[in-house]
């Protein structure tokens, strides 16, 4: 006879007791331990399990109303025999009464006839037959209130379109006792005090002498712990600080409102780029405008306009200061560098920031209208565009990527510019821009030294290591999808 320990024994007795066939709930032990048991023991061929996909209904709100009320349309017939579609509606309401009459219709219990300028309800022989009897619909909310869902398709299917109920699915469960189960049940099964813990105190008694020890399955079943955890965006976010402060950067913040001087302007985006325009950036009406330094707005204006003194012909217009004064909610994170560059014009300096931006965007599988942006630069004597595809290489080394490529690209405000690519599942992906910035970007703020720059998608790389094909579900409330995802 097989080794069984008291559960197992347990459950054997169980079983016999339903018949040899049972789901864990009816049995009379804790589910998890009656799945546990029922693992060790299917493991040794005493009992097989079996599951089975199966639909549930639940009444909706309305499903409640109408088996507390009735239906709709039987309440409108009772009693009835003409009324006009006005009296209805008063009475019950334009869309109880569009309901009711609609489903009465359908049913063919009453008609619509047109006399003068009004029209007017009138129950047939049929709806005065249906009216006083039990209609199917009823009996089957009954049915499914008590539990019952032995019920004909059509009816439910009536049902969910009236939105009386609605379905769900759950996996029905069987343990049984095989051939062999019975042999050892009628064979005679008695239930004996085992250890299942060797603990100091049993040692030092001597006891353990006497007892039996329990045996264990690491394939036996076990409820899973769910422990709390971080978003994986918020993961994903400290992995990023972590590596920029291991190569020596240091964490800058900006402000959601900025004016368009810094956002644009200072970036050297002339005032007619298609960026600017009302369906790609959130303006703000409070505040509607942010001032600006004199100084720096009449240089910036003359970099526009002409170049200044950075050896550049400038976009060759007429600066507009009150553009320039417009709040909007950031478009990227670059305002956060040229800020700070503007306020510390003395090298060295690496920086980096990972923070929210906001565009004019439909909602899709691919965009979303807030994201968030890495952002960085480096500025010192000797940096160089080779240094630039350095770090962005060891950046994404570290994320995980090994094949990182880089492409020519443009931007208004970095000379030379390129663009990041990854290479994922067979297919080159694109990941973010960067460049050194343009003198008419930095000498209007006294920066005589290269600026290296880049401005890196955080969402899109999310989707890549989460393998998502749906941007909107790193912030769906998927407890689930939470639940299961694996630590970054």
């Amino acid at each position: 006879m097989e080794i069984l320990s008291p559960l197992e024994k347990k459950l054997l007795l169980l079983l016999e007791k339903h018949g040899g066939k049972a789901e864990p709930e009816q049995l009379e032990m804790e589910l998890v331990k009656v799945m546990n048991a029922a693992s060790w023991l299917q493991s040794k061929g005493l009992v097989e399990t079996e599951e089975k996909l199966i639909k549930e209904y639940e009444l909706t709100e309305e499903g409640e109303r109408f088996l507390k009320e009735g239906l709709p349309e039987k309440n409108l017939l009772k009693g009835l025999k003409k009324a006009s579609l006005e009296e209805i509606e008063n009475k019950l309401g334009r869309k109880e009464a569009a309901i009711a009459i609609g489903w009465a219709k359908r049913k063919g219990w009453c008609d619509i006839v047109k006399e003068g300028d009004k029209k007017y309800l009138v129950v047939t022989e049929k709806g005065k037959e249906e009216v006083a009897k039990k209609q199917a619909e009823e009996e089957a909310l009954e049915k499914i209130k008590e539990g019952n869902f032995e019920i004909d398709e059509k009816i439910i299917n009536v049902l969910k379109r009236r939105d009386a109920i609605k379905e769900k699915e759950r996996v029905r469960r069987n343990i049984f006792l095989t051939d062999k189960g019975w042999k050892v049940v009628k064979a005679g099964i008695k239930i004996e005090e085992e250890l299942s813990q060797l603990t100091p105190e049993i040692i030092k008694s001597g006891e353990w002498k006497k007892k039996k020890f329990r045996k264990y399955d690491v394939k036996a079943f076990a409820p899973s712990i769910y422990p709390g955890k971080l978003h994986p965006m918020t993961q994903l976010i400290e992995k990023i600080r972590r590596i920029f402060a291991e190569i020596g950067f240091k964490e800058i913040r900006g402000s959601y409102v900025e004016s368009c001087f810094w956002n644009m302007d200072a970036l050297f985006i002339p005032q007619d780029h298609p960026a600017r325009d009302m369906q790609d950036t959130f303006y703000c009406k409070k505040p509607d405008k942010i001032k600006i330094d004199r100084k720096l707005i009449e240089k910036i204006a003359k970099v526009h306009e002409n170049g200044w003194k950075t050896g550049s012909k400038g976009w060759g217009y007429k600066f507009d200061e009150r553009e320039a004064e417009k709040a909007l909610l950031r478009t990227h994170t670059t305002v956060n560098t040229i800020r700070y560059l503007a306020h510390h014009p003395e090298p060295p300096a690496k920086v980096f920031s990972i923070e929210r931006v906001f565009r004019r965007e439909s909602i899709d599988s691919t965009h979303l209208p807030e994201f968030h942006q890495i952002e960085g630069i480096v500025y010192e004597k000797d940096a160089n565009f080779c240094m630039l595809k350095g770090i962005l290489k060891e950046f994404y080394n570290r994320m995980g990527f090994e094949k990182i490529r880089f492409r020519p690209s443009y931007f208004p405000y970095t000379e030379p510019s390129l663009e990041i690519e990854v290479k994922w599942q067979g297919k080159w992906i694109e990941l973010g821009g960067a460049g050194i910035f343009r003198p008419e970007v930095t000498l209007p703020f006294g920066i005589e030294e290269p600026v290296l720059a880049w401005g890196l998608g955080l969402e899109r790389m999310a989707m890549i290591l989460l393998g998502l094909n749906d941007i909107r579900m790193l912030y769906f409330s998927d407890i689930d999808w939470l639940r299961n995802l694996p630590l970054l």
